[in-house]
């Protein structure tokens, strides 16, 4: 495991040998901050990532012993589908995190049925804004395209969602590259979090990484809009 400090932004990075490792490793260390937050208040808050990386991650997590009934789980971002879709960020949760003791956790949804995806965004805002807030873990990851969460390149309201001063917790957007219309968080949501994630896997998303590191517009690698004005130091787990 290689800890480097990266002076050029924000960030500290951990190299795996392994995807199973960087999952035991993470697992740990989002259980214990949540297990610190139900310490010092009685409750803790976790917006996870969909996508196939974060699988593994999700399995080690729900095995562990915390206080899973005293946990709010939710997603970083969603599409505009049903729970059963199988692209839903809401079902690979479903599937693989809200099992074993983490079956006890209180899951809150982004996405409803209740009418167009700026609706479901406004609805979703108003449970998001009920939350103790702010989040005491978001997980994200990212694309080969250098987006994160749903901030596309290109994306219909990305100057908005990627505003830190954003007054929305929760927004839709439409890109390219998205396929579905999506709801996300925006960025103060994201980057007033406790502890915050990025998760990564393969020399691909590596060179991206040292892509979105250097100069260059938001615009085109959305996920500098969370390197740059995040409030803690981003924490990237890395395995080949």
């Amino acid at each position: 495991m290689r800890p480097t400090d990266m002076a050029q932004a924000n960030i500290r990075q951990t190299d795996f040998g392994s995807g199973a490792e960087l999952a035991e490793a993470l697992a740990k260390k989002i259980a214990d901050r949540l297990s610190a937050a139900i310490a010092g208040r009685g409750q803790a808050t976790l917006a996870v990532s969909g996508g196939s990386t974060p699988k593994a991650l999700f399995v080690a997590l729900s095995k562990l012993d915390i206080k899973w009934s005293k946990v709010t789980v939710t997603l970083v971002d969603e599409r505009m589908v049903g729970p059963d879709h199988e692209r839903s960020n809401h079902r690979l949760a479903s599937l693989y995190l809200l099992q074993n003791r983490a079956a006890e956790a209180r899951f809150l949804p982004l996405f409803n049925r209740a009418g167009d995806a700026d609706a479901v965004a406004a609805a979703a805002a108003q449970k998001i804004d009920a939350l103790a807030l702010p989040f005491d873990v978001v997980v994200l990851g990212m694309g080969t395209d250098g987006h994160t969460a749903s901030f596309f390149p290109g994306g219909s309201t990305l100057a908005d969602v990627t505003d830190p001063a954003c007054p929305q917790s929760v927004m839709a957007i439409e890109a390219p590259g998205a396929g579905e219309p999506r709801l996300t968080l925006t960025l103060p949501r994201i980057v007033d979090a406790g502890l915050i994630v990025l998760h990564i896997e393969g020399d691909e998303k590596q060179s991206v990484l040292a892509r979105a590191l250097a100069d260059g517009p938001v615009a085109q690698m959305p996920v500098r809009a969370v390197l740059r004005q995040a409030k803690t130091q981003v924490e990237i787990y890395w395995a080949p």
